[in-house]
């Protein structure tokens, strides 16, 4: 990696689409992290997220949908109201936020799960 911010930025946008959705990551909550023993996983759609930094503050929501181009993720209840009095979703990057519960619907998602289990064999 480079010191300059120029080649960090081109390597970010340039980034294969495969790398880049890893990016999309968060923290797991403490009791979600020794529940699958891992601390942190990417950020799907569905999963319910706690806002750690910035304005929103403390705010808690699903996530409604995940930018993988920009890294942003958008969250139902985190919303900015236009001067006209429509409601706009703001953009939160993935480091800024917590994930309190995931969407358990994908098996292969959750760590350990949708793999089979090897069987130890007995000497």
């Amino acid at each position: 990696m480079s010191k300059k911010p120029s080649v960090s930025r081109k390597a970010m946008y340039n980034m294969p689409k495969h790398t880049a959705s890893k990016q999309v990551a968060s923290h797991l909550d403490e009791k979600l992290a020794k529940e699958f023993g891992t601390r942190s996983l990417t950020l799907r759609k569905g999963d319910t997220v706690k806002v750690m930094r910035g304005a929103f503050a403390a705010k808690e929501g699903k996530v409604s949908s995940v930018d993988r181009k920009t890294r942003k993720i958008f969250i139902e209840k985190v919303v900015l109201k236009k001067s006209n009095g429509e409601e706009r979703q703001v953009p939160i990057d993935a480091s800024n936020v917590m994930i309190i519960d995931i969407d358990r619907t994908d098996r292969k998602r959750i760590p350990g799960k949708g793999k089979k289990e090897v069987k130890e064999v007995k000497k």
